[in-house]
C-alpha cells in the first residue's frame, strides 16, 4: 500500500511524475486531434488564471507584473488573458437527471431491499407502494415519468421483468447511448480534477490532508491481474453503494450550503513493458 512521501520544493523533482501523469492525457489529445499549439493556448490561459486567483496576496492588488513573474508569460499576454476565467465543465442535463434518479433508486430505503439492492418497481404506484413514477417524481417534475422510462428502456438502463416491473440494469452505472461521450467526458474532468486536487493539496501541505491510497502489485500473470481486477470491481461497487446510501440519508436533514464532496474509486491493470535490463519486479 502506498504512502505519499514528502516532496522537495524544487520544480525539477516534478518532471518524472508529471511525464508519467501526462502520458495518457497526451495519448487522448493526440487521438482526438488536439494539437500541441492548441494545448499551449489552453495552458497559457490556465497559468494566468491560476496565478491571478490562487496566488493573490492578501490585501494587495494582483498586478500584471506579478502574474508575469509567476508564470513566465509576457505582460502583454497576461493583460490580454486576465479576467477570461478558467474553462469550466457544466453538468449535462441528462447526466444530472439520470445520476440523481439512479442514486435515489440505489440508496433510498423505500426503493431498495434489505440488502440494499434496487427493487424492481411497478410503473405506477398502488397506494403508498414504491413505483417508478414516484421515483422519478421525487427528483424532477419537468419530465413525465413515462418519458424517462421510454428513454431508459431505449438506452438499456432499465428493462421489464415477467411481472412488468421496471428493473435497473447494470448498464445504468455506465454512460451509454448518444450522450455517452458527453457523460464520460464530464466525469473524466470532474473525477480526475478531484483526484489530482487531493494529491496536490497533500504535497503542498495544505489542510486537511486528504485520503489518497492505492494497493498495487507488479510482476503478475495476465490471469491473476484479470482476477484481481474483477474482484476489486466487486469490492468497489459495494463500498460506493454503501457510501451513496449513507450520503443520501444524511442529505435529508442537511440545511445545504456551498460545499461538495466526492468519494471515488478506480481500478486499473495493464501489461508492463520493462526495459531489457530490468530485473524481476518486486511483487509487494
Amino acid at each position: 500500500m502506498s504512502e505519499i512521501a514528502d516532496t522537495p520544493r524544487d520544480g525539477a523533482s516534478l518532471h518524472a511524475p508529471l511525464a508519467r501523469l501526462l502520458r495518457p492525457l497526451v495519448r487522448l489529445l493526440v487521438a482526438r486531434g488536439i494539437t500541441f499549439p492548441a494545448l499551449t493556448d489552453l495552458l497559457r490561459e490556465l497559468y494566468v488564471n491560476v496565478a491571478e486567483y490562487d496566488f493573490a496576496l492578501a490585501g494587495k492588488e494582483q498586478t500584471d507584473s506579478r502574474v508575469s513573474l509567476l508564470t513566465g508569460i509576457h505582460r502583454k499576454e497576461v493583460r490580454r488573458l486576465r479576467g477570461a476565467g478558467a474553462p469550466v465543465s457544466a453538468v449535462p442535463a441528462v447526466v444530472s437527471r439520470t445520476s440523481r434518479i439512479i442514486a435515489r433508486w440505489t440508496a433510498d430505503p423505500a426503493f431498495t431491499d434489505s440488502q440494499g439492492h434496487p427493487l424492481p418497481l411497478p410503473r405506477i404506484a398502488e397506494g403508498s407502494s414504491p413505483s417508478f413514477e414516484a421515483l422519478v417524481a421525487g427528483i424532477t417534475r419537468d419530465l413525465r415519468p413515462r418519458a424517462v422510462l421510454d428513454e431508459w428502456l431505449d438506452r438499456g438502463l432499465a428493462f421489464t421483468d415477467d411481472q412488468d416491473r421496471i428493473v435497473l440494469a447494470e448498464a445504468a452505472y455506465v454512460p451509454r447511448g448518444d450522450d455517452a461521450e458527453g457523460s464520460q467526458l464530464y466525469y473524466f474532468g470532474r473525477n480526475l480534477h478531484d483526484h489530482i486536487a487531493a494529491s496536490t493539496a497533500n504535497i503542498l501541505g495544505e489542510a486537511p490532508r486528504f485520503l489518497e491510497r492505492a494497493v498495487h502489485y507488479d510482476g503478475l500473470s495476465a490471469e491473476l491481474a484479470a482476477r484481481l481486477e474483477a474482484r476489486s470491481r466487486e469490492l468497489a461497487m459495494k463500498v460506493l453503494t454503501q457510501a451513496n446510501r449513507e450520503a443520501h440519508a444524511a442529505c435529508k436533514t442537511d440545511p445545504g450550503g456551498e460545499h461538495r464532496w466526492n468519494f471515488g474509486l478506480y481500478v486499473y491493470a495493464e501489461g508492463d513493458r520493462p526495459a531489457p535490463s530490468a530485473q524481476p519486479a518486486d511483487r509487494r
